[in-house]
């Protein structure tokens, strides 16, 4: 069975990370999406709630399974069987970073890791940007799966 892993923190989760999952899972058998725990950082939304928005906008496709981890990407690897990190650039500038770790990955476990070019439509899309935005009232619905936009929204409301 031929199994990867995209991983990420997932707060929330958009569009462009919703294509590249989705371009996985016609590659893979399995997809396990892996939702980044890292006690440094306060998310807008909890662990679960991530792992439910994703669990939700990945239903349709049937073959991706979704849970959280904490440490190293390749022990999670490691524990699953997974020979394959797939990784969504956007900018030459993510290259450089998503380089080194997928050469440091390789030399601690055998890992690979596969760049998928990000649909240029997202090229410029991040969790972050979209939280600044939207808590500044922008217009991102077009940027998120419908249940995630409302999910910011009734979380930004709160605020």
């Amino acid at each position: 069975m031929r199994r990867a892993v995209c991983p990420g923190s997932f707060d929330p989760i958009t569009n462009g990370h919703l294509d590249i999952i989705a371009r996985a899972s016609k590659l893979y058998d399995v997809v396990h999406v892996a939702v980044m725990i890292n006690q440094s950082k306060k998310g807008l939304f909890g662990i679960e709630e991530r792992i439910e928005l994703i669990r939700q906008v990945t239903a349709d496709f049937g073959n991706v399974e979704v849970e959280s981890f904490h440490g190293l990407l390749v022990d999670f690897c490691k524990q699953r069987d997974i020979p394959a990190i797939v990784k969504g650039l956007r900018a030459v500038s993510d290259f450089d970073y998503e380089l080194q770790m997928a050469q440091m990955n390789n030399g601690l476990s055998g890992v690979e890791t596969l760049f998928v070019p990000t649909n240029p439509t997202y090229s410029f899309l991040s969790s972050s940007l979209v939280k600044e935005v939207a808590a500044w009232g922008g217009d991102v619905a077009h940027l998120l799966p419908p249940v995630v936009h409302e999910a910011l929204v009734a979380r930004l409301g709160e605020k």
